[in-house]
């Protein structure tokens, strides 16, 4: 699926691989860090054959709904065996393409590592596809109609945010291209704020492609442009933790980071949009691939114990045994989640079957070390055997049949007995695992997995004869499953949002506590004022915008037309929309006789007040409102009643209704002052 710049250009391209390589590099995204633009000649070719089958399986099924319906009206008896020749022909075609299909989207290949040791391989996601998006001509339009700004003076910064949108669409599979995506998900919260109105949308499609059926969809919702990216930044991290070479120490650890991180992002994304879509963002999709996710940090976790167990002593070989059975348990789970009613159909079976393989496989591996700790390993000594007998009572699920526990652990015959029963069974599911496998085409073709299945069988099957005798008159035993018990629990890592600062690209619009997309405002009004014997006759309060807190009756500034609530956002020509309270003041106490023009705005209606209200709160608590760019804190601007919005942000912040803002001019507080 995804491939290396020279994995790209080897392959020499297509017309429209080429095509699309070309533009990515005009729009100036291959000079954007983190971004890799040849790597969308490849997944342009994938895109293109993924949309090409999809075609034709519609054009199969449109065919064979016209073959049944007249099939079933038919009567006459030479017409009805054309229809079902034609019938047999199209039901062939049709599974022939799905196959094809699930070929193209469960390739795993890939991604893994390019190390020569030997290692399960895993199971990766391919991003989300979208198509280009032309901002240009619907934000120009909307900062001339909302912020009554010339549109064409803040070209430069579409442009800018048009380019590093086309540089997330071919993120590299390293830090740099999380740091992207992240970066154009957090300008994503002031594109919300700037230009969503809650009662009118932008009149843009945004166009994404589903990762595993390449199915188109569409929606005017910024809520889905987000959700999208946020799969991406999961889809990404699974790529980055399959690449890792697991053999050593500090790889498996950045495996584990990849994939609780990948977790993380899919959990995040299920907890907080809803109604998606398409089929890879729905819940149940979702809530598979998290489970999927932290099975794979499970097995990533008993690798990293076998490599820091260098010791083969009794205990060690219980935790090997338990951390297996552990990676057994989570694979099942993930098996039974996978062949549920709303996600088997959407799975591709080399993931179904390949996860089914792993729950086998590590099962085997269990009984297989349980085996060694009761074979290999000497009988404890009495100062040791406390501490065994403590282990080992909590290690079956079920106690074995036999002697007691003590005489099991002293006796060698006994413990021969019993490893003998666990070899006995890590060699019938080493045999499971090995027969599912061969069950898939698509996995059949994945030399290193054969590879570490049949090194494993191998390996039960050599230790079993070198502990079994041929005097041996006894039947062995069932041996019983071993109790699930990890040292380290998978943990789930919400994205961090903040790690990633951002500059509001639009700030010249204003702060976003008032120049935003959900107030109005009345079209600015250009006051000239003369100091009087009192001042101004008016009380300023807050910063970025300066607001009039209060105005008093019969002053210059009444007179003047000012009103309290007013917000001054320029002073004697000299923008203000950023100044801070004592900028402001300077700028009037350094005016002569002639007087001074101020530039005020006049939020409308209670949308205003409330505007108001919130400023004023956050100005007296001596908080910034845009002190952070975590989602949990926004809120959200998606609740337009447009039946394009489908894709609803949940979390919402909540403020008192019963706040009022009331500053009388007369009672000057210590954050405001009278002029």
């Amino acid at each position: 699926m995804l491939a290396t710049a020279e994995e790209s250009l080897a392959g020499g391209g297509d017309a429209d691989g080429n095509l699309v390589l070309l533009q990515a590099l005009k729009s100036g995204s291959a000079r954007k860090q983190g971004c890799d633009p040849f790597v969308q000649t490849q997944r342009s070719k994938l895109q293109h054959r993924r949309a090409r089958i999809n075609q034709q399986i519609n054009k199969e099924m449109r065919m064979r709904a016209g073959a049944e319906n007249l099939f079933r009206a038919t009567s006459n008896h030479k017409v009805k065996e054309t229809v079902a020749l034609e019938l047999s022909y199209v039901n062939s075609n049709l599974q022939l393409l799905k196959e094809e299909l699930e070929e193209l989207n469960s390739c795993m290949d890939v991604y893994q590592n390019d190390s020569e040791s030997i290692s399960v391989p895993m199971i990766p996601l391919g991003l989300k596809e979208t198509k280009e998006l032309d901002l240009l001509a619907p934000l120009k339009d909307l900062i001339s109609e909302h912020y009554g700004e010339d549109g064409i003076l803040f070209e430069k910064e579409i442009k800018e945010f048009m380019e590093l949108r086309q540089a997330m669409r071919t993120p590299s599979r390293n830090e740099a291209g999380l740091e992207l995506l992240m970066e154009y998900y957090n300008q994503l919260y002031f594109l919300d704020n700037r230009f969503f109105p809650p009662s009118k949308n932008l009149g843009v499609f945004f166009h994404w492609y589903d990762s595993l059926t390449g199915v188109p969809s569409h929606q005017r919702a910024l809520a889905f442009e987000k959700g999208s990216v946020l799969f991406n930044i999961g889809a990404l991290h699974t790529q980055i933790g399959a690449r890792q070479d697991r053999a050593s120490l500090p790889g498996v650890n950045r495996a584990i980071d990849a994939f609780q991180k990948a977790a993380g992002a899919f959990n995040y994304l299920k907890e907080n949009f809803s109604n998606a879509p398409s089929l890879d963002m729905s819940a149940s999709s979702l809530n598979m691939l998290v489970r999927l996710m932290i099975a794979q940090v499970q097995e990533c976790v008993f690798e990293k114990v076998t490599l820091l167990q260098a010791q083969s002593d009794f205990l060690t070989q219980l935790q090997l045994a338990q951390e297996a059975a552990r990676v057994e348990d989570v694979y099942s789970l993930v098996h039974q989640t996978m062949t549920q009613a709303h996600v088997k159909d959407y799975v591709p079976f080399s993931w179904t079957t390949m996860v089914h393989v792993k729950s086998e496989h590590f099962k085997a591996l269990s009984h297989y070390f349980a085996a060694i700790a009761l074979c290999d390993c000497p009988v404890a000594s009495d100062a040791e055997l406390p501490e065994h007998e403590k282990a080992f009572i909590q290690f079956h699920v079920t106690m074995p049949d036999g002697p007691s526990l003590r005489i099991l652990l002293q006796d060698p015959e006994e413990r021969r007995k019993l490893g003998k029963a666990h070899l006995k069974k890590a060699i019938m599911k080493h045999e499971e695992a090995m027969r599912i496998h061969s069950l898939c085409k698509i996995l059949r073709k994945m030399d290193i997995l054969q590879e570490v299945l049949s090194f494993a069988h191998k390996r039960s099957l050599s230790k079993y004869s070198e502990i079994d005798h041929e005097e041996d008159f006894f039947e062995t035993g069932d041996a019983p499953d071993i109790h699930p018990k990890t040292h380290q629990k998978p943990e789930i890592k919400s994205p961090n949002f903040s790690q990633v600062k951002v500059t509001d690209l639009f700030h010249r619009l204003g702060p976003l506590s008032v120049f935003s997309a959900k107030n109005k405002w009345y079209p600015v009004r250009r006051v000239h004022l003369v100091r009087g014997e009192n001042g101004f006759g008016f009380t300023l309060r807050g910063d970025s915008p300066v607001l009039i807190a209060g105005v008093i009756p019969g002053g210059c500034a009444a007179e003047a037309g000012l009103k309290e609530g007013d917000y001054i956002i320029s002073v004697n020509g000299k923008d203000c929309r950023w100044s801070k309270h004592a900028e402001v003041v300077q700028l009037l106490k350094s005016t002569g006789a002639e007087g001074v023009e101020i530039g005020v705005i006049t939020l409308q209606g209670s949308e205003g007040q409330k505007a108001a209200d919130k400023k004023a709160a956050v100005m007296s608590s001596g908080g910034g409102l845009l002190k952070n760019n975590k989602e949990n804190s926004r809120k959200s601007l998606m609740n337009s009643k447009s039946a394009s919005t489908l894709l609803v942000w949940n979390k919402k912040s909540k403020r008192s209704k019963n706040s009022t803002y009331s500053v009388p001019f007369t009672a000057v507080g210590d954050n405001e002052a009278m002029y």
